[in-house]
């Protein structure tokens, strides 16, 4: 076997490779660079579930980073559970070709209750108060202990939000080069995300003085671990999920389902609003540049079909057909999906006044809003002194004070420049995979349903690798 390791760079796109990278550059000249023909939608979730299994969101389940439980009538974004991805993953096609094969996944998601041998994962801890405290997740339960023993507390709130930076990137690039140099995994995984932050932010635009540092810093991270590999003897596979294309504004995709009559909410103190999921007609899940939209009644179906192919700024409607085509029909999926337009992206607003909007919808909370909002990237620019008024409420929680963190606006989504969901139209602009082995790559681009085969042929070599044609769920399920 030959230890392989992967870093999983967010955002990184052909194109961003090159001045501002060299550590990634040196890489592609000695191996080889190719185009990562990525799934929809692309978004976190659903492509690491298509990386690690080999299978489309619609085989493995993962539709999105959130998507409505129908069983609790209920939207939840970001689980954790390994046990939500269908499928045989990575690692256990590796131990089921040698029992020797160990695995370390660092940060890669749906890492709780895996069946790989380390991992760790961003866990807060909710106390009774109200609070929330940075804390990451690992198993075996000691590794916890041993990494902040060694790096500290994971920065959790520079893992996302306005303050989101480098930081987080340090700490699993620190962590995981610790469970190499200790644990000597046959593969390990590792997620880096800081590019994503000010990609989504900025839009992909190099000329941006701050983009060309975000380069340079993961970049030198990457040269790291490299290194590290190298002296080792590990090969190396770099990866990304999605590309970030410039975009203008968002959909607010259920204030239109809204305003025809069919999201329904609740109120609660002071009157605000509450998406009421199991007593709505239709309403939509948005995730970036997908929404999955759920109509109770099936009679319903074509007319809020026909209300969504009408909106501004929404490029395509799929139903039954086209789910099953683009290999996304799954129950999990909405009974329609909606693509924005490549300068789109969907809002998860469903309040049409915002003296009546849920009072998370100011703060950072992935959990509790029923759709993604990549606003949180950004301090209100209402405010004076932003990190100022954050540290204020932060010291007041302290004190034991209730203080909600709400910093983020609701005015202005032009604030977001760049997106992803939908398959950029661009390969250039589109994920890759890096790989230190060059006779090992396709000619041409790499289906994100052969990145599990191809990882499994480096670990194990061309004639024993994950060259067999891709099982399916039902492969699977009857096995």
């Amino acid at each position: 076997m030959h230890n392989t390791l992967v870093i999983l760079v967010v955002g990184l796109t052909p194109q961003l490779v090159g001045e501002h990278t060299p550590a990634l550059k040196r890489l592609a000249e000695r191996g080889g660079l190719r185009p990562l023909d990525t799934v929809t939608p692309a978004v976190t979730c659903s492509v690491q579930a298509t990386l690690a299994t080999g299978l489309s969101p619609g085989e493995h389940g993962a539709v999105a980073n959130g998507w409505y439980f129908k069983d609790l009538a209920e939207v939840w974004f970001w689980r954790q559970s390994n046990r939500l991805v269908a499928g045989e993953k990575i690692w256990e096609a590796g131990k089921r070709k040698n029992p020797d094969f160990t695995c370390a996944k660092l940060f890669w998601w749906y890492n709780m209750y895996s069946t790989a041998d380390w991992s760790a994962t961003p866990r807060p801890m909710y106390p009774a108060d109200g609070r929330k405290l940075p804390d990451h997740y690992t198993s075996p339960p000691a590794l916890h202990d041993e990494l902040d023993e060694r790096l500290g507390t994971f920065p959790l709130f520079s893992f996302w939000g306005p303050m989101a930076d480098i930081s987080s990137s340090r700490w699993i690039s620190d962590a995981t080069r610790h469970v190499m140099e200790t644990r000597d995994p046959t593969l390990t995984l590792t997620y880096l995300p800081h590019l994503d932050y000010n990609l989504q932010r900025l839009g992909p635009d190099l000329s941006h003085p701050e983009l060309q540092r975000d380069l340079r810093d993961v970049d030198a991270l990457c040269g790291e671990l490299i290194d590290a590999a190298d002296r080792e003897g590990r090969r190396v596979i770099v990866v990304s999920e999605y590309g970030i294309t410039p975009v203008r504004d968002a959909v607010h995709i259920n204030r239109a389902l809204r305003e025809a009559g069919l999201v329904a909410v609740r109120r609660e103190e002071h009157g605000r609003e509450q998406l009421d999921a199991g007593a709505s007609r239709a309403f939509a899940v948005a995730d970036h540049q997908v929404a999955h939209v759920y109509v109770r009644d099936p009679a319903e179906i074509p007319k809020v079909r026909a209300l969504l192919e009408g909106l501004e700024g929404v490029e395509a409607v799929w139903g039954d057909s086209e789910k099953r085509e683009q290999g996304l029909d799954h129950p999990n999926s909405g009974d329609l999906v909606a693509i924005a337009e490549s300068d789109r992206w969907f809002s998860y607003y469903y309040w049409l006044d915002d003296a009546l909007a849920p009072d998370y919808a100011r703060t950072v909370d992935i959990h509790r809003k029923p759709g993604y909002d990549p606003v949180e990237l950004f301090f209100d620019p209402a405010l004076k002194s932003p990190k100022l008024s954050a540290g204020w409420r932060l010291a007041k929680r302290k004190l034991g004070m209730r203080q909600l963190l709400d910093v983020i606006s609701l005015k202005d989504t032009t604030l977001v420049k760049g997106a992803h969901g939908r398959v950029t139209d661009d390969p250039d602009m589109g994920p890759l995979v890096i790989s230190s082995e060059a006779d090992l790559l396709p000619q041409g681009a790499l289906k994100a349903g052969d990145f599990k085969a191809l990882v499994l042929t480096h670990v194990f070599g061309e004639e024993n690798g994950g060259t067999s044609p891709r099982e399916t769920a039902a492969d699977i399920a009857s096995a």
